[in-house]
């Protein structure tokens, strides 16, 4: 490697650990005002981009000149937001000349660094609201507004808190990247293993059991790391070749992955980052929003479950045998203090403590144990090992007095013990974990910082309005067709931009439409975002499966193919919570009614399941598959009859099937 290139890459290095340690100290202390501490992040995540992806978006392996450069001003300039604060202030909305340059520069760099960093889908969608706003005068009546002009569009984008400082930027610098740090850490400490460890003893033995491995290590990785194509990236390459391996097709074990992932999004407790977005644009608190999403996210991993237990007795495979797969109880007792972070936050964010605050201390108590823990292992004995842990807690209990403070004081003591005891190698870990947690912020970051170009054209020109009120006019004749048009929006733009803008966008347009047409406002925008999840596996884009193509060795088209049939619940529950809000705790039917919808729930998406595999007891004739799957469509909608109708047919098929399976091989079934 050349000496440029080294630079090159310590320059990345240690721009990536400024930019978290800034995050973590401004989330700690809040030294700087929010609209400083937005205006950064946005420079330091603009300044990373430029020094890793080239100009045709291809990652450098060299340093660019061009790069370094263009990095360098979108710093500078992020700290003139910092210098001239009160100045901004006191002239918003009437811009000097250098506002208007340095206003005008940074958009153009944040389309250019999302370009880079994820294509041309999502900045071309952005500029064609941009051009909305500056053209918008010239369409027709029904889409016409009254005109603005070039400085009043950059004012209320570059300068404003609703363009690309606005509420995505401010929750990807405070709650979103805390717990990508959070999710880091974990990953660097051995979480990922710990999770293959316990879901390979669990259920590796079991029929299918590497597939169902795959379910429950992506479903439990993806709940602290909130990214379904970076799972599917990780967890992928352990879990595809072991279903391979015991002979589930590449397509199916791709697609296994691709849905257990991006379920780790709509999984309580941490869930993606989605969720902290959506808190903040509804103003409800976070855990109301992990409420809403328990049912149907466990909704979701039982069908993938289902189908690989399906496909399984279908191409009767077989599970590990019970020598190879590990102790669930002996690697919890080896690396039991990794869950102790993950614990601790539950608790904080369902006791009320904001998602800030929670973060905030998880992030630092997973460090405090990381680094005790590489202190206690140079303790020989064990008493001294007890009396240090005890002595530890009892500092980190000082918090309650002297407040962040002391956990920062604790961090630097166990700093000094482990290089007196030279155990550097814990101390590159956590410095990595800084390091990497800052680079898995970019896709995000920079999503959030250019789709608010989209909500504040839609403030500054009331768009939103008009495509609402097409929704409504739509949703007077039929909630269904609103409901459809909806989806296939959110499907649409999902294939070529991430969930979170997805999310943005979708939620700004068609929820207030759905909640004007009786839809509950969680149910609403829960149904836009659980579509947006979709997209990514839906062809033929769907990012997540062919994430997992090059892994499984297989077609990228297919996969997400695959993908469509496991992944069915998906598509269901959204459809299911707007007819009975019961399914996301919502309403006031009472329990008796969500027990009910539960039931209804699970039995459609058994059905379905049972349909497109072809396997339930033994292998489903055509017509079976056929009256399965129509009985699980008539229990999906809440018109007349179509209940009664569901269920006669479910039992009818089912009874039946039962039947013929037990006259056939009478101790398999009693079995």
């Amino acid at each position: 490697m050349s000496s440029s290139e080294t630079r090159h890459h310590a320059l990345i290095f240690y721009g990536a650990l400024c930019f978290s340690i800034f995050q973590v100290v401004t989330a700690a202390f809040s030294p700087l005002s929010t609209t400083v501490v937005r205006a950064v992040h946005v420079g330091f995540l603009l300044f990373l981009v430029y020094q890793l992806y080239g100009g045709r978006g291809q990652p450098l392996a060299r340093p660019s000149v061009w790069g370094m450069l263009l990095g360098a001003a979108a710093l500078l300039f992020a700290f003139y937001h910092w210098w001239f604060e009160a100045d901004l202030i006191y002239r918003a909305g009437d811009m000097s000349q250098a506002d208007w340059v340095i206003g005008s520069v940074t958009l153009i760099m944040v389309f250019d660094a999302a370009r880079r960093l994820m294509g041309w889908a999502l900045p071309l969608i952005c500029l064609s609201f941009v051009g909305y706003a500056l053209f918008g005068q010239y369409l027709p009546d029904a889409l016409m507004h009254r005109g603005y002009g070039l400085d009043q569009v950059v004012s209320q984008l570059a300068f404003g808190t609703e363009g690309i400082y606005g509420t995505p930027t401010y929750v990807s610098s405070s709650y979103i990247f805390l717990f990508i740090l959070f999710g880091a850490f974990l990953e660097q400490a051995g979480m990922l293993r710990l999770f293959n460890d316990v879901a390979i003893g669990s259920v590796g033995h079991t029929r299918g059991g590497p597939a169902k491995v795959s379910v429950l290590s992506s479903g439990m990785m993806g709940t602290i790391n909130g990214s379904g194509v970076a799972n599917v990236v990780s967890t992928g390459q352990f879990t595809i070749p072991l279903m391979k391996k015991f002979g589930y097709k590449a397509d199916f074990a791709g697609a296994v992955e691709a849905t257990s992932s991006m379920g780790g999004q709509i999984m309580p407790p941490v869930m993606g980052a989605v969720a902290f977005i959506m808190a903040e644009t509804i103003n409800v608190p976070y855990v109301d929003i992990t409420k809403a999403a328990l049912i149907p996210a466990v909704l979701y991993f039982f069908t993938v479950f289902l189908m690989v237990h399906l496909e399984a007795g279908r191409a009767g495979l077989n599970g590990l045998p019970r020598s190879e797969c590990p102790r669930p109880l002996a690697a919890l007792k080896q690396r039991w203090y990794l869950l102790m972070p993950l614990v601790a936050l539950v608790i904080m964010l369902f006791s009320g403590f904001t998602p800030l605050f929670a973060g905030m201390m998880g992030l630092a108590l997973t460090v405090v144990l990381i680094m005790g823990n590489g202190v206690a292992r140079k303790l020989n004995a064990k008493g001294l090992r007890y009396g240090f842990w005890i002595l530890l807690g009892l500092a980190c209990a000082s918090f309650n007095h002297f407040g962040i403070t002391a956990i920062f004081a604790v961090v630097a003591v166990l700093t000094l013990l482990l290089l007196v005891k030279r155990e550097q190698s814990m101390l590159a870990t956590v410095v990595n974990a800084l390091y990497q947690g800052a680079l898995h912020a970019l896709p995000v970051g920079v999503a959030c910082a250019l789709v608010g170009v989209i909500i504040g054209v839609i403030s500054l020109t009331g768009a939103a309005t008009i495509v609402a009120g097409f929704i409504i006019q739509l949703g007077e004749h039929s909630l269904l067709l609103s409901l459809a048009l909806t989806m296939v929006t959110c499907l649409v733009l999902g294939m070529g931009i991430p969930t979170i803008p997805n999310y943005i966008i979708t939620s700004s347009i068609a929820a207030p439409a759905l909640l004007e047409l009786g839809v509950p406002l969680i149910v609403s925008h829960m149904f836009v975002f659980y579509f947006g999840i979709m997209a990514d596996l839906t062809p033929p884009v769907a990012l997540a499966a062919f994430a997992a193509s090059p892994i499984a060795k297989a077609s990228g088209l297919r996969i997400g193919l695959r993908s469509l049939q496991i992944a069915i619940a998906g598509f269901v529950v959204p459809y299911m919570a707007v007819y009975a809000p019961e399914l996301m705790l919502q309403g006031d039917a009472g329990m008796l009614a969500t027990v009910f919808v539960v039931f209804k729930a699970l039995l459609a998406v058994s059905l379905w399941g049972m349909g497109a595999i072809g396997y339930w007891l033994r292998p489903f004739a055509r017509w079976e598959r056929l009256i399965a799957v129509t009985a699980a469509a008539l229990l999906v909608f809440s018109l007349p009859m179509t209940d009664e109708l569901g269920l006669a047919l479910a039992a009818l098929v089912l009874g039946r099937h039962w039947w013929q399976s037990r006259r056939r091989h009478p101790v398999a079934v009693a079995g």
